[in-house]
């Protein structure tokens, strides 16, 4: 099937009368062409179920349906979408599947009834796409890798390395659990309406080794960054107490170091040692 047989998005749009939503974070992607690019950019999709978020007109929806994707589940909040993209169901062959809710608030685990390794693909709002990418990395075995759209300064402090201006807790979370890099930049003109800053596309994929403890890393993370100007034996007394330093010299980070020099792997032993110290105690 090819998208480009269907009716043009911008068209539909006049007709219903629909406008993005600023308090939804809404940007929508109405180049096919740049849409294929970021379906590209997933890897391959052949034959599994791959979830959707914000899928506004849908725009990405189209390039996700003419891949090889065996179904294509997407969560959109705004219910003045879903006539349009009901209208995808037929030419996909009812292989998409909208569901009206609050991506925050949805258990992915029981859209997909036990299925492990979802890839999800995603145009992310601006105001919640960094608590959704938080929520998907401490997800179980239904998630697969991620391919989602953020502002350009978010998309940077995911991948940034120790020692760089962007890195900070998001960095040492993502990196906790996946491989992460930007594959595409979007300006804002790809968008409609235009936001005010760039954007772009960072595909994760899980790390065999990845850290389990996220609960116990976000905690040491909040107390370490909260306060990046501060020697880690002062910022990091904020949850640990008269341990701090203990256990810093225990995770073999150094007490008088700053957060922002700290690798993710030294951030990894302190959450275990931390969270070994409040079950002990």
């Amino acid at each position: 099937m090819n998208a480009d047989d269907l009716p043009a998005m911008k068209s539909l749009l006049e007709r219903e009368g629909l406008w993005a939503r600023k308090s939804l974070g809404q940007h929508f992607l109405l180049d096919i062409d740049l849409t294929r690019r970021i379906v590209r950019a997933a890897g391959e999709l052949k034959g599994k179920p791959v979830l959707e978020i914000g899928p506004g007109p849908g725009g990405l929806t189209r390039a996700l349906l003419e891949s090889e994707a065996a179904e294509v589940v997407a969560i959109e909040k705004d219910a003045r979408f879903l006539p349009i993209l009901s209208e995808l169901a037929p030419w996909s062959e009812n292989r998409l599947r909208v569901v009206e809710a609050d991506a925050m608030e949805v258990d992915e685990r029981e859209l997909f009834d036990g299925v492990e390794g979802v890839p999800i693909v995603a145009n992310l709002p601006y105001n919640v796409g960094t608590p959704l990418l938080v929520k998907w990395l401490k997800a179980g075995p239904w998630r697969g890798p991620m391919t989602l759209m953020f502002q350009l300064e978010v998309a940077e402090r995911i991948v940034a390395a120790p020692g760089s201006d962007a890195y900070g807790r998001l960095a040492v979370l993502a990196q906790a659990v996946s491989r992460a890099r930007i594959v595409l930049r979007v300006p804002p003109r790809a968008f409609t309406p235009p936001p005010k800053v760039a954007s772009a596309v960072v595909h994760l994929v899980d790390r065999a080794d990845k850290f389990a403890d996220l609960d116990a890393l976000e905690r040491v993370t909040a107390a370490a960054f909260g306060q990046r100007r501060k020697m880690l034996r002062s910022s990091f007394a904020s949850l640990a107490g008269a341990r701090a330093e203990s256990l810093l010299e225990a995770a073999e980070i150094l007490p008088t170091e700053r957060a922002e020099r700290i690798e993710v792997t030294a951030f990894c032993r302190l959450a275990s040692l931390w969270r070994a110290a409040q079950v002990s105690s």
